[in-house]
């Protein structure tokens, strides 16, 4: 079976979800499935990679061919050229294709691509229309995940939630007398206050005002919107480097606007940052004090919550094959003032234990109540749906209070969902192969395409059938904790285990060498950070929520492990 891996894709999420393609590629089962590797750039054109390529650092270290050395741009910045030099920027990292050839290299997409245009139904309704099956939520599960303001309403009518949230648009705020609106929110939601891009995933466009600072509110406003003014007397004293450095930045997807920009005085559209360097240069001689920007992909709307102070979580949710969902052991993230874009990705400090560090009863209602939003809200497959347990108060126990669910969680190799998904017994190999199983069995139920869809999945059940029943020789590789570095070693066996069970030849044990005796870990525990964690945990019984996981999720394990 073909699976075109796409990755990239035209949202602030394309590095991330860079690096998720790759995970896909070293990690799909090779003894069941031909991977096709797809990039998917930033003005949407679709790309057979060369595959020597993805060992790059992000994409702009090879796309596009930077024209200028004091920049570093997306492909977005050369919207504006002729075809030819876009189609040449393409041809030198691969071959593109359309969308109406796409079943002439796959069968199935596997989605590794996040945010607008990638997650929110998108994507998936351009494949539905060329009748090409793709992992991860339907049309309206895509929809409802991508939109927080939308979520909130649904989630409050679904488990009947109170958690204080507010809106603007864009308009009303440039109409609003900016003091009196930030003191009406104060009274309605208190300090911090939460300020989200409503559109927007892993955490971009989300500040938190934490002090009755007008100054610092207006521009966590104006981020979430993507808009930014550049003080033109400030710029004045800039110099030629400081300059280029503040140009460079807005390139940044995480913490600039990105390009293009608009000049909102006169609407004119900015590709490039040489572009935008002049336009300022030229602004500034002529006396005016400031110029205003925006992103050609600005949020129409900001959304405002109250700041909620408690226990963060992350709970993974997936499906039996009857289409019933098992909520799997929710993971706490610690030791962090907010779990944001920095945390997430380029932090060694955030912590994380399975599941949350409180009662049984309480990690029951966390995944009954993440169970039942992600049935209610027509999600399918898989998602990863955030919250907050509050502490239990004298007259009044903790209430879960839910957000953001993400219906293509991140896909590398130390993510959430695969963390969750080995505590039922399933490693990175397996829940990929779950995702295009399941995949499969719920874009039949649209009943689009059903006949071929049909016959993919009665194929592929036989191949996992077949492999079931396979006596696969073991290949041993030993941790020996006493050795010159363990540490080394653990990494080392990580990735080994990875390898193995991607190419299904063996099956692959790692084992943890004591003074005393030898221990063949379990799948969960290969997903610790150190090894001194993973003997930690070894010496530990296992969570009876965990327990109680596994049975729920048994039908599952048993046909994908």
């Amino acid at each position: 079976m073909k699976i075109g891996i796409f990755f990239g894709g035209p949202s602030r999420e394309r590095e991330v979800s860079f690096a998720g393609g790759r995970t896909a590629l070293t990690h799909i089962d090779k003894a069941l499935f031909q991977p096709v590797m797809v990039f998917v750039d930033g003005l949407g054109n679709f790309i057979l990679i060369r595959e020597e390529l993805l060992s790059q650092r992000s994409i702009r270290a090879f796309y596009p061919h930077q024209t200028d050395s004091r920049f570093n741009v997306y492909i977005e910045s050369l919207a504006n050229r002729s075809s030819d030099e876009l189609e040449g920027q393409i041809r030198a990292i691969g071959q593109r294709i359309q969308p109406q050839e796409f079943r002439q290299y796959f069968d199935l997409v596997f989605l590794a691509m996040h945010g607008p245009d990638c997650e929110d139904g998108g994507i998936q309704g351009l494949l539905e229309w060329y009748k090409i099956p793709y992992t991860g939520p339907g049309l309206m599960g895509s929809a409802v995940g991508i939109n927080k303001i939308l979520q909130n309403e649904l989630i409050a009518l679904v488990n009947g939630q109170q958690k204080k949230t507010a809106s603007v648009s864009r308009p009303a705020w440039d109409q609003a007398d900016k003091a009196v609106f930030f003191e009406s929110l104060q009274n309605r939601l208190g300090l911090p206050i939460v300020v989200k891009a409503p559109h927007q995933g892993s955490s971009i466009g989300v500040v938190i005002v934490r002090e009755n600072d007008l100054t610092k509110f207006t521009q966590a406003v104006n981020q979430c919107f993507f808009r930014q003014e550049i003080d033109l007397n400030h710029w004045k004293l800039f110099s030629e480097e400081e300059k280029t450095g503040f140009v460079q930045d807005i390139t940044e997807l995480d913490s600039g606007i990105g390009y293009p920009v608009v000049v909102e005085e006169t609407g004119e559209t900015i590709y490039h940052p040489n572009d935008l360097l002049e336009k300022a240069n030229a602004w500034a001689a002529s006396g005016y004090e400031s110029l205003g920007i925006a992103s050609v992909n600005s949020e129409d709307d900001v959304l405002f919550e109250e700041f909620i102070s408690g226990q963060e979580f992350s709970c993974g949710v997936i499906q039996d094959d009857d289409g019933t969902a098992v909520a799997l052991p929710p993971t706490e993230i610690y030791n962090v003032t907010s779990f944001d874009f920095k945390s997430k990705y380029q932090s060694n400090t955030t912590r994380k234990r399975i599941p949350v560090g409180t009662s049984l009863e309480h990690n029951r209602e966390i995944q009954e109540n993440v169970r039942e939003v992600f049935t209610k809200l027509g999600m399918n497959v898989c998602a990863r749906i955030d919250g907050f347990l509050t502490p239990d108060q004298p007259d009044e126990p903790g209430r879960v209070l839910l957000h953001d669910p993400n219906t293509i969680p991140g896909m590398s190799p130390t993510s959430l969902i695969f963390k969750q998904m080995a505590e039922i017994g399933l490693n990175v190999t397996q829940a990929i192969t779950y995702f295009i199983r399941q995949s499969l069995r719920e874009r039949i139920r649209t009943g689009k395409d059903m006949v071929r869809l049909r016959q993919q999945l009665a194929d592929l059940d036989t191949r996992l059938a077949d492999r079931r029943n396979l006596h696969l020789p073991t290949e041993e590789f030993v941790v020996d904790v006493a050795g010159d570095a363990p540490e080394a070693a653990w990494q080392e066996a990580k990735a080994w285990y990875g390898s193995q069970a991607a190419q299904g030849q063996t099956r692959p044990v790692v084992l943890l060498k004591t003074a005393q005796e030898r221990h063949e870990l379990p799948i969960n525990l290969l997903f610790k950070d150190t090894v001194a964690e993973a003997q930690e945990a070894l010496a530990q019984p296992v969570h009876p929520l965990i327990l109680e996981t596994r049975e729920r999720a048994r039908a599952i394990t048993e046909r994908f492990s």
